[in-house]
C-alpha cells in the first residue's frame, strides 16, 4: 500500500515533526501491562545493539574512497543506488554481523545499515569542505583578502552560499593540524575521527514485522507495535518476542492535544510513518520523533 498522499488540484502537502513519549506497553502475547521502565529498558537494549553494529560498519568505511563511492549514487556496475541508505549499502556489498553470541534478525541489521549509511552520506559535504579550504590556502589564515575569499568559495562545492563562519572554522581546524604535523591536512579523514553513532532506532528501515503504527479512537494517541529484546544480549530468537502494542502520546508532553496536521482534525488525514526512537538514560520514557504529512 502506497503512503503517498492523494491531493486535489487546489491542495498542497505539508509536513510536521511530532515529538512525544513512550508511556506504557502491553505484552501482546500475555496481555500483561508493562510499566514505562520496561519498554524504556528494551528500547535501550535494542538501540544499543543497533548503535554498536552501525559504529563497526562506520569505522570500516569512513574513508575517502567509500564515501565518494556512496555519494556518487552508482554502484560498480553503474547502476543507480537506492535512495534508502541500508539498501544502497547492501548494493555496494557493505554488510555487517551481530556481535558474537548475540542473535538479531535482519531488520536490526537494516536499522544499523541505515544509520551508518546516513552518516557516511553526510560526511561527503564535510569532506569536500575540508579539501577545498587547504586547496585555496591564504597567505594569512587569520585574515583573508577579498580575492582569497573568492578563491576558497570557488574551491568548495556550493561555497558561494556558505557562511563565512563555516570556512573560518575549518581554517582554524587546518591551522591546528598544521601546527601539530607541520603540513596541511589532505582530507577530512585526517582531521576528524570516525563519527560516533547516536543511540536510536530508525524504524523507517523496518517492515511491519518489526514495527508498525496505527491510529486509535483518541486522535491524540497512536498505537506502536515493536519487536524488542527481553535481555541486553539476546542469544536466540526466543529473546525477541512478538511485537507488543505501546500507547503513545502525541504533541507536547504537557498537553494531549495534537496539531491539526498530526491529529487529523479538519479532515487533513495525515500519513504517519514509523517514528525514530531515541532512548536516554536520564529519561524514563523514551522520546520519539515522527514526520507527519497532511494536505
Amino acid at each position: 500500500m502506497s503512503r503517498k498522499l492523494l491531493l486535489a488540484r487546489s491542495e498542497t502537502s505539508r509536513t510536521a515533526c511530532a515529538r512525544g513519549m513512550l508511556r506504557t506497553g502491553v505484552d501482546e502475547k500475555t496481555g500483561e501491562l508493562l510499566t514505562s521502565a520496561v519498554p524504556a529498558a528494551r528500547v535501550g537494549w535494542a538501540a544499543g545493539l543497533v548503535s554498536g553494529m552501525a559504529g563497526a560498519l562506520m569505522a570500516g568505511h569512513f574513508n575517502a574512497c567509500d564515501v565518494d563511492q556512496l555519494a556518487s549514487g552508482e554502484d560498480a556496475a553503474g547502476r543507480k543506488l537506492p535512495s534508502h541508505a541500508w539498501m544502497a549499502l547492501r548494493r555496494l556489498g557493505w554488510t555487517l554481523t551481530a556481535p558474537e553470541g548475540v542473535k538479531a534478525n535482519d531488520r536490526i541489521a537494516r536499522m544499523a545499515q541505515e544509520q551508518a549509511g546516513r552518516s557516511l552520506r553526510s560526511a561527503k559535504w564535510r569532506a569536500d569542505l575540508a579539501t577545498g579550504v587547504p586547496a585555496a590556502w591564504p597567505a594569512d589564515p587569520k585574515k583573508r583578502t577579498t580575492q582569497e575569499w573568492d578563491q576558497v568559495r570557488e574551491a568548495v562545492p556550493g561555497g558561494q552560499f556558505l557562511a563565512p563562519s563555516v570556512i573560518k572554522s575549518r581554517t582554524r581546524q587546518a591551522v591546528a593540524f598544521q601546527r601539530k604535523h607541520r603540513r596541511l591536512p589532505v582530507d577530512v579523514f585526517e582531521l576528524e575521527p570516525t563519527p560516533r553513532i547516536a543511540t536510536m532506532l530508525l524504524l523507517s528501515a523496518c517492515d511491519g514485522q518489526q514495527a508498525s503504527i496505527e491510529r486509535t479512537d483518541d486522535p491524540t494517541r497512536a498505537l506502536l507495535r515493536l519487536q524488542l529484546p527481553t535481555r541486553p544480549d539476546p542469544a536466540s530468537y526466543a529473546d525477541w518476542p512478538a511485537p507488543s502494542p505501546c500507547p503513545r502520546r502525541s504533541g507536547p508532553v504537557r498537553s494531549c492535544t495534537c496539531p491539526p496536521c498530526v491529529s487529523g482534525a479538519a479532515g487533513c488525514g495525515p500519513i504517519s510513518p514509523t517514528p525514530t526512537l531515541s532512548p536516554k538514560p536520564s529519561a524514563p520514557d523514551p522520546p520519539w520523533h515522527s514526520a507527519w504529512t497532511g494536505a
